[in-house]
């Protein structure tokens, strides 16, 4: 059998990610081989349906998804019988502007060309919540649907005047960074506690001075939690499998790729927190998973 792991477009963050995973993975007899599979354009919501129609084992989404698959809302058809299998990064999301911009924060966003993500994605959700919880509404702004590669280039060319972005360090804003000087727009005071209240997905995160060329001091964003997940039919003894070897290669992920780094301190949260902990929207650890991490000392 082969274990099909959904991630996203081809260099995206969670790409990446399910990469080194496949390398952690498919050590495991009980789960090789690994397949890693991408998606189009909106990567959550192509996994969970993927993950209803039996056409992956395992797959990635952005926290703020889970529920609403879970009870079937808005672009879900149905509801999907979805479980948590282990937290992967929670990583910052921030708004881009060149740096010789009039914008000075996410504020000034109101009334400019604001590259979102395609109309479906986990990105463009995120831009409707953020600004939202800010009072401003994607009617107050011009939003350009185009995906991260296309978007960075659109900010080169003058053709929008920000960018939301997606957890560093991703190639994307690497080289982006290097075409053109850019910020990173922060919050207004007060600004980042009214997103923060949009729901438990959102962290707060200090991107730290030097993360890109043009990230020139502290600043404190938010950040989404994403899960891997997976369907509550997927076989227990494969859920168990994958998630102490997660638990069991929080170091080897890290090295493989930087957006691990601190998976680690987000699963020893179950200690303190227990399941709940990443218990989104009525979505439960798969039983496997709990299992696990018992196995682990990470539950008792």
């Amino acid at each position: 059998m082969v274990v099909r792991i959904g991630t996203a477009e081809r260099g995206g963050t969670f790409h990446t990610q399910g990469l080194a995973l496949k390398t952690v993975l498919a050590r495991s007899p009980l789960l090789a081989p690994v397949e890693i599979c991408e998606s189009a354009l909106a990567a959550s919501v192509e996994n969970a349906e993927r993950l209803h129609a039996g056409g992956l084992e395992l797959g990635f989404m952005a926290a703020n998804w889970v529920g609403r698959a879970k009870r079937g809302e808005a672009p879900f058809a149905a509801p999907i019988d979805l479980r948590v299998v282990a937290p992967m990064n929670a990583g910052p999301l921030f708004f881009i502007a060149r740096a010789d911009s009039r914008l000075r924060s996410v504020a000034d966003l109101r009334g400019q060309r604001v590259v979102v993500g395609p109309e479906r994605s986990g990105m463009a959700q995120h831009a409707q919540a953020i600004l939202g919880a800010l009072g401003i509404t994607l009617s107050d702004i011009a939003p350009v649907n185009l995906d991260f590669a296309a978007g960075a280039d659109a900010l080169v060319a003058g053709r929008a005047d920000a960018q939301l972005q997606c957890p560093i360090p991703n190639q994307v804003m690497t080289n982006l960074s290097q075409r053109i000087a850019v910020k990173a727009l922060p919050y207004d005071p007060g600004a980042l506690d009214n997103v923060l209240a949009v729901g438990p997905h959102y962290r707060r995160t200090i991107m730290r001075k030097g993360a890109f060329r043009g990230l020139d001091a502290d600043t404190a964003q938010i950040a989404v939690l994403n899960l891997l997940v997976t369907h509550a039919r997927v076989d227990e003894t494969l859920v168990h499998a994958a998630a102490l070897a997660i638990a069991s290669n929080t170091d080897e992920l890290a090295a493989l790729n930087p957006l691990f780094v601190g998976i680690a301190e987000l699963l020893v949260s179950l200690r303190a927190e227990g399941p709940a902990t990443f218990s989104f929207g009525l979505v439960a650890l798969h039983p496997g998973a709990a299992r696990a991490y018992r196995d682990a000392g990470l539950l008792t």
